[in-house]
Parts: structure tokens; C-alpha cells; sequence
């Protein structure tokens, strides 16, 4: 049986910002766009204290800034985030050498080698975050990646929880459905409509059932998933399925100079991160915002793969022509997919 460690940092931006800037503990911080609640953007993080007030991540700015106006609004400092970040993981990797890195703030770690029962390891790697990094983390303990990171969630901040095979009845099942990772709130309403409230519940359906409703493939996670059955493995390199970069104008847009100049420079962006990261990419994706939220994107693929900055500009200028702009624009987006290396086959 697998010993499994989720490792998920407690509101990870706002306690590196009360970190380096103390007078902010205990108070209520909102992380997010450029800092200023009056310009457009959303919450990257709130701290613990903040969401008391009903502030959560992707929340709009202003909207943070209407529940709770007292609160300290900082802008994202990705390359602080990073940098403790990697500190973190260099913790991690003492404790084991299979790591999945599933972003900035959380890992999988894998320490079913390791001779110390799970739960001592986890204590000490948390010691180590609070006490050398000066933040803290929740770790939840699993025989599987599903059940390590549902643990995890259980008793933030701060937390540590074991979730064992025979726990799954107990302290799995009764969790509301879209506790389930893979439980989008759209699913959530279809399983709600079915009379599926909790995990258990979704356990006690018969696989054909899911199968018919869902199909092959999501029908069988489902049923797997509910049953607290994961037998996923820790994926230590990961290969992007896209790469892109995405604007959002403080004031929205009618001039088709600007909106011609955003995607030039967002293209520009996406060349360079795409030669950084030594891909070419054969689908360029459009992706347009109206005032009024409605979204469009538009899409052409290229004969070959391709990192050249002027043939994948074109083929945006391409997408464009076929998106009526008859409205104001408020967001711009442009992706690359279909990446594959310089130096394999198609």
C-alpha cells in the first residue's frame, strides 16, 4: 500500500506577505491584480482572516473590497511566491525523491519507501516550513493521491490528517459531492438534480449508471473516485498541453489600434515563453472578451509546428478577422497548443 503526502500551503501569498511584513498579522489581506480594489482584477488569495468576510480567490476585486473595505489590498509578487516556493520543495525532496509539483503552493510526495511511519515525516517537514520559513502548511496522509489531498482540506490551517482505506465510510463518504476532486460545479448540479448531495451517496450508484449518464470514461472515475480508489501515480515531469497569455483592460476597449497592438504583444510573449521552453506549437487560439462578458475564440491550424514570431502573429490576425467587433473589449487572450519539441517527430 502507498504512503502518500499532499502538501498544501495555508493561503500561501498573504502569509508570505505577513511574512516579510508582520504589521499585516492578524489582519485581514486580499491579494490580487495590481493591489487597487478600484481597477479590474481578481483575489490570487485571501488570508484566513479575510475570508471570514466571504472573500475567496477569483472573487472580483471590487467586489472583496465591498464585503470587506478595511482590508489591506496587495498586488501578486509572483517572483516572491516563487522563490519561497522553491524553498519549500527543496524541503520536500529531503523527505523523498518523487515529488509531483502541482504548483505553486501544493506537491504530492511520495514516502511509501521510507522507513518512518508517514505521520512523523509529516510533522517534521511541517516544523521545518514554520519554523525556517516562517509560514505554515496542511498535509493530508493517504494510501492515494485522491484521498491525501481530500485530507488535506480537512483542518486548515495548520492541519494534519490520515485518511486509511478503512477511514473511507467514516471521514470520506459523508463530504459533500463536490469535495470529489474532478466535481466541477456544473457536475455538481447534475448529481444534485440525480439526488446526490454526498460522496457515499455517489458511492451507492451502480457503475452502469454513471457509465450511461456520464460515459465510459468519467463514469468509471466516478465510481472509482467515490469508493476513495486512486490508483493515479505521481507525475514528476510534466509536458504543458498549451502556453498562453491573457489581458484585461482596466477600461474596455473600441479601438481596433489597441486591440491590435494587445495581441501583437501578447503573441510576442507567448513566442518567447515558447522559445524558453524549447516548443513549437501548431494551433493558435484567439480568445476575445466582450463588455458584456459573452466570450468568443477563434482558432487556425498550421500546416507545421512552428515558433516563428511573424507566421504565428498572422495566424492571430487570421483568428481576428473572424470576430466581429462590433462591441467593447474587455479581455484578450492568445494560446498556443499542439506543442511538441524542435527536436521530435509530429
Amino acid at each position: 500500500m502507498r504512503k502518500i503526502l499532499h502538501i498544501d500551503m495555508d493561503a500561501f501569498f498573504a502569509a508570505v506577505e505577513q511574512k516579510r511584513h508582520p504589521e499585516l498579522l492578524g489582519k485581514p489581506v486580499v491579494i490580487g491584480g495590481a493591489g487597487d480594489p478600484m481597477q479590474r482584477g481578481v483575489v490570487s488569495t485571501a488570508s484566513y482572516e479575510a475570508r471570514t468576510f466571504g472573500i475567496h480567490s477569483a472573487m472580483p476585486l471590487q467586489r472583496a473590497y465591498n464585503l470587506c473595505p478595511q482590508a489591506v489590498f496587495l498586488p501578486v509578487d509572483y517572483a516572491e511566491y516563487k522563490r519561497v516556493s522553491l524553498q519549500v520543495k527543496e524541503i520536500l525532496m529531503e523527505y523523498s525523491p518523487v515529488m509531483e509539483d502541482v504548483g505553486i503552493d501544493e506537491a504530492y510526495l511520495d514516502v511509501t519507501d521510507e522507513e518512518r511511519p508517514p505521520e512523523e515525516i509529516a510533522r517534521e517537514i511541517k516544523k521545518r516550513v514554520k519554523e525556517g520559513l516562517g509560514i505554515t502548511c496542511s498535509i493530508g496522509i493517504g494510501p492515494n493521491k485522491l484521498l491525501a489531498k481530500t485530507a488535506s482540506d480537512m483542518q486548515k490551517p495548520d492541519g494534519l490528517t490520515v485518511i486509511t482505506r478503512e477511514d473511507v465510510p467514516r471521514l470520506f463518504h459523508p463530504l459533500d459531492v463536490r469535495k470529489l476532486m474532478g466535481v466541477g460545479p456544473k457536475m455538481e448540479g447534475y448529481l444534485k438534480e440525480m439526488g446526490i448531495e454526498t460522496i457515499g451517496q455517489l458511492a451507492s450508484v451502480p457503475k452502469k449508471v454513471l457509465v450511461y449518464r456520464f460515459g465510459a470514461s468519467y463514469g468509471n472515475y466516478l465510481y472509482d473516485a467515490s469508493r476513495g480508489i486512486d490508483e493515479s501515480p505521481l507525475i514528476m515531469e510534466w509536458e504543458p498541453k498549451s502556453i498562453s497569455r491573457e489581458q484585461t483592460f482596466q477600461r474596455d476597449v473600441v479601438k481596433w489600434q489597441v486591440i491590435a497592438k494587445t495581441l501583437a504583444d501578447l503573441t510576442k510573449d507567448v513566442v518567447e515563453d515558447m522559445k524558453e521552453k524549447d516548443y513549437l506549437g501548431r494551433t493558435v487560439t484567439v480568445k476575445l472578451r466582450y463588455d458584456d462578458f459573452e466570450t468568443i475564440t477563434r482558432g487556425k491550424t498550421l500546416p507545421e509546428p512552428t515558433d516563428d514570431e511573424e507566421t504565428l502573429r498572422k495566424a492571430v490576425f487570421g483568428c481576428l478577422k473572424r470576430i466581429e467587433l462590433s462591441r467593447a473589449v474587455r479581455l484578450l487572450g492568445v494560446r498556443v497548443t499542439n506543442l511538441t519539441k524542435p527536436d521530435l517527430p509530429e
